[in-house]
């Protein structure tokens, strides 16, 4: 392994700077990196997807730890920044130029793969929420470690009651053990986000039998669509909504706020036996 500049001579010397538009913002502590590419445990010849290397300062803590790094990359301008890591651990990072949205990330992987990104704000929710809604389960990732804004962190690890808790919480704990790992202060970053930032690490459990992800998906996003409204309002609009209500023995004057995750599960469970 080369020895590497400090990540930011690197900004300075590909003329870099974070783009809003793309919601970048750059971590520069090699301590604080390192310890985030220990969250999923030992990486060494694991493969592990990142998502939104920018000039790579993430990408280098896991090469650094062992990993075999794919990194999608949209923004061209970090590319050059991107190939001296290649040179520097031979064989250990690929770099795919493309939207992550529009990649199918299992079929790029390969293999059994973990995920670690500080993801760019404005599609880390999108991209979470579809790494959640897999079909096959137990899916072909084997762990999910996530920046996240510290709020929506919050919403994914809340508990029922709690003011966070709502359609993130149950779709990410139904059939996962999900965890706040790290908060990592506003002040880490280049330029400082207005907001704190936490990390958040999912791994994927045995799932419920007799439950199909897209109808938890429409429950969940009625039943929290309304969420000040009782569930005989919220849900009247769902087809087989209130009918399940009535076979599981949720009392329809409830809010969704207070519905426990294994109470959405045998709603969705219900659902589903009717529109068979």
């Amino acid at each position: 392994m080369a020895e590497l500049p400090p990540l930011r001579e690197v900004i300075k010397m590909h003329g870099l700077s974070a783009s809003k538009a793309l919601g970048q913002n750059f971590l520069f502590d090699e301590q604080l990196l390192d310890r985030i590419a220990a969250i999923p445990g030992d990486l060494q010849d694991r493969a592990v997807l990142e998502i939104g290397p920018g000039p790579g300062g993430l990408t280098r803590a896991l090469l650094r730890a062992g990993a075999r790094v794919t990194a999608i990359e949209r923004d061209n301008r970090c590319i050059p920044a991107l190939a001296e890591l290649q040179e520097a651990f031979p064989g250990q990072l690929r770099v795919v130029e493309e939207d992550a949205l529009a990649v199918d990330h299992g079929e790029l992987m390969g293999e059994p793969f973990a995920v670690v990104a500080n993801l760019p704000y404005n599609i880390g929710t999108l991209l979470f929420t579809r790494w959640l809604a897999e079909n096959a389960w137990p899916p072909r990732w084997t762990s999910l470690t996530l920046m996240f804004q510290q709020e929506v962190a919050r919403r994914i690890v809340a508990a029922p009651g709690s003011g966070e808790y709502g359609r993130l919480s149950v779709l990410a704990q139904w059939r996962s053990k999900v965890k706040l790992a790290m908060k990592v202060h506003r002040s880490a970053f280049t330029p400082p986000p207005k907001v704190m930032s936490a990390i958040v690490h999912v791994a994927p459990e045995e799932a419920p039998t007799g439950v199909n992800i897209r109808t938890l998906e429409r429950l969940t996003e009625a039943a929290f669509g309304q969420r000040r409204k009782m569930l005989r309002q919220s849900l009247k609009g769902l087809e087989g909504g209130l009918s399940a209500l009535e076979a599981v023995g949720v009392e329809p004057t409830r809010r969704a706020e207070t519905l426990s995750i294994d109470e959405f599960v045998a709603l969705a469970r219900a659902i589903d036996q009717r529109m068979k």
